[in-house]
């Protein structure tokens, strides 16, 4: 059995239709079901039960003896937001009680990090482990994220199996309703449809051009292939980033956009509000080398076809995945 959190939302729905193309169809899914905006990404997908997230921790501790691997990919995702103890709550506390039960139980574990992780990226995005302890988050939620991943390396027993993934920035169907979270690919596909403009927003920084500020975009449908990678590969337990290892600038991911609309770009600068401007990266690229030494040789979907795979086959007529 698989038990998979957070399953309402975006990534997790994703893996979960993927685990079930994989043949597996006794999946265990958790979220706060009481919240139905969400539910046409597990419509028509094959599930074993659904779990109410406030009740899960007594479930698994009553059936943990049936469960083979938990992915762990639910969390409070608000970068805005400063509760941090809601991030407490729900990213650390929660994590860290479902970590004793797949000790206690010998229940392998794939958790979702983030690479909000590593900060303004001074340190670099090496996933080497004893960098860690350098990073500077720069928003709560990735210091909830940071905090459980120096926690579980702390951890004197561990699950026989345990990955935590570092997401870079992930786009792709299933992310409808993420809203102002959502990807900027969702948001550049909306304004160009309802205004037929893009915008983006402008650099701050000296020697960094409007539009040139770059992101490692990873589309979702790798990001759960490496997930099920880890169900079945025989790798060193710790922390891998998952991204593609190219950073592409926001300019790249417009002219993608209207490439895959059939549209002569039209893009429009607009200044970072203020209240994300100080904390606002300009550049991430996952460093990619830890993962294929584990064994992960697949490529990755570079950013112009990801954008035409989603935009084409998803968003252009809200097709779920």
């Amino acid at each position: 059995m698989i038990v998979v959190t957070g399953a309402y939302g975006f990534i997790a729905s994703c893996l979960v239709r993927h685990l079930n193309d994989l043949g597996h169809r006794d999946i265990v899914v958790v979220d706060d079901f009481y919240k139905d905006r969400k539910e046409p990404n597990l419509s028509g997908k094959s599930i074993r039960e659904w779990i109410h997230r406030d009740i899960f921790q007594a479930w698994f501790e009553k059936n943990a003896k049936y469960v083979d691997l938990v992915f762990h990919l639910g969390a409070r995702t608000d970068t805005t937001s400063k509760d941090k103890a809601v991030f407490d709550a729900l990213n650390l506390h929660f994590s860290q009680q479902l970590w004793h039960t797949c000790v206690r139980s010998g229940v392998s574990l794939v958790y979702a990090s983030s690479a909000a992780t590593y900060g303004d990226g001074v340190h670099g995005y090496k996933d080497d482990q004893k960098l860690l302890p350098a990073l500077k988050p720069m928003n709560a939620y990735a210091e909830s994220k940071h905090a459980f991943d120096l926690w579980a390396l702390a951890q004197p027993q561990s699950p026989p199996n345990w990955a935590g993934l570092k997401f870079f920035n992930v786009y792709g169907p299933n992310e409808y309703h993420k809203d102002r979270m959502a990807s900027v690919v969702w948001h550049g596909y909306r304004q160009i449809h309802e205004t037929g403009l893009l915008k983006l927003f402008q650099s701050h920084r000296k020697g960094i051009g409007h539009g040139e500020q770059q992101r490692d975009f990873i589309y979702v449908k790798d990001v759960i292939d490496v997930c099920t990678f880890f169900m079945k590969a025989e790798c060193p337990n710790g922390i891998y980033n998952v991204g593609t290892g190219q950073a592409r600038s926001f300019l790249d991911l417009g002219n993608a956009l209207f490439t895959a609309l059939d549209l002569e770009p039209n893009i429009e600068f607009i200044p970072t509000p203020e209240n994300i401007r100080d904390t606002y990266q300009y550049y991430t690229q996952a460093e990619m080398q830890k993962l294929r030494d584990a064994g992960y040789q697949k490529s990755f979907t570079d950013l112009e076809h990801g954008v035409t795979d989603y935009v084409q086959n998803y968003l252009v007529s809200t097709v779920y995945y």
